[in-house]
């Protein structure tokens, strides 16, 4: 199981209007988690369909007919002392609120956001809907372990025509997820496709930048490949990012390099944290341009980043034909290093000593 359309029975929604946010929380048809368990297939399927529909809600708007909406992903994760707790939520609170002004929305406060993402899995929780520790995750690194994954979004209100949203609805749901990648493959292509344009969206995690994401991640799966990666759309020659997930090369002379931020590429929240943490190994860390042909010919490790993919080594990257193989085809040691520094963090096994996690229960 990577992501799940299994929503946890708590949802949280609020309204903008005449310069005010509404907020309340919903719950939605449930059983225990035990005997949700239980279920049949058939059955669970049309309880979990229940829990996704909204008859109040405009079936024409802004977002149905135009993609005019952003979106966050966080994770709530069971912690090895029998807690849960929110990975750095309010860089996310940050991002949300930075987005929906980027789309000339009202944005959404910081603090109904925090407030709303720590109620919504702490009152799921008391239901006994969230995953809870098991030391077995430890074997492979937590890329197997299971956590929370805290979804807030946008809607707009009802429309036909080209236009903006000044009256949008927020919702925060959770739904369970694992691993989002293979473990059997860590293999990624060049897609030709261009994911974002100067003066586009790129930077904001619009739910549009995504359409462009699913087709080249589709292709490169039928390929035979794990992930995809883009081309800078002026020069078709820079790294920019993965199909949703930021990028990072460790060059044969020691030298971490990941694209620099700009209005093609998302601020990603693990991104910044795996900065960080190399740096304070003694790591030199650059945030510049980095062209096709230098990764081809001087990466010694690579490996993605972002909420989902976590840390995720790529042993390999293929580009107009011609593979060039990172770390003898396997997981190198600053990869492994940086992947078990943050999953260490995140799931309680090595001390937090930077703040970054939100306790919830």
């Amino acid at each position: 199981m990577a992501f799940a359309l299994n929503t946890y029975p708590i949802t949280y929604r609020a309204k903008f209007s005449d310069g005010n946010w509404s907020e309340e929380y919903l719950e939605k048809p449930h059983k225990t988690s035990e005997e949700e368990a239980a279920m049949s297939d058939d059955d669970l399927a049309k309880l979990q369909d229940s829990r996704n529909c909204y008859a109040d809600m405009p079936l024409v708007n802004y977002t149905s007919q135009y993609g005019l909406a952003c979106f966050e992903g966080l994770k709530a994760l069971p912690q090895k002392d029998g807690g849960l707790s929110l990975f750095r939520p309010d860089k996310n609170a940050a991002r949300f609120y930075r987005s929906m002004e980027g789309l000339c929305m009202p944005p959404f406060p910081e603090k109904f956001f925090l407030s709303a993402c720590i109620e919504t899995v702490k009152r799921n929780a008391k239901l006994g809907f969230y995953p809870h520790y098991n030391s077995d995750w430890e074997k492979d690194s937590f890329m197997t372990a299971d956590s929370v994954y805290v979804r807030p979004f946008t809607m707009s209100e009802g429309g036909i025509g080209v236009n903006l949203s000044s009256k949008p609805w927020v919702y925060v749901i959770n739904t369970p997820v694992s691993a989002y990648f293979s473990a059997n493959n860590s293999d990624a292509v060049i897609s030709d496709r261009i994911r974002a344009t100067p003066n586009g969206t790129g930077w904001i995690k619009a739910c549009s930048n995504y359409v462009i994401s699913a087709l080249a991640k589709s292709e490169a799966l039928k390929a035979g490949y794990m992930e995809c990666v883009f081309l800078d759309a002026a020069h078709r020659k820079y790294i920019e990012e993965g199909s949703s997930c930021n990028i990072f090369f460790y060059l044969k002379s020691g030298e971490l390099v990941t694209p620099e931020l700009g209005d093609t590429i998302l601020p990603g929240i693990t991104r910044a944290s795996i900065i960080e943490l190399a740096r304070d190994k003694g790591i030199k860390v650059s945030e510049r341009q980095i062209s096709i042909d230098e990764v081809m010919g001087e990466t010694k490790e690579c490996f993605v980043s972002g909420t989902a993919a976590g840390a995720t080594p790529i042993t390999s990257l293929t580009y107009k034909g011609k593979k060039a193989v990172f770390s003898d085809g396997r997981v190198g040691d600053f990869s492994a290093d940086i992947r078990d520094t943050i999953k260490g963090i995140q799931y309680g096994t090595l001390p937090d000593t930077k703040g970054w996690m939100m306790r919830v229960i």
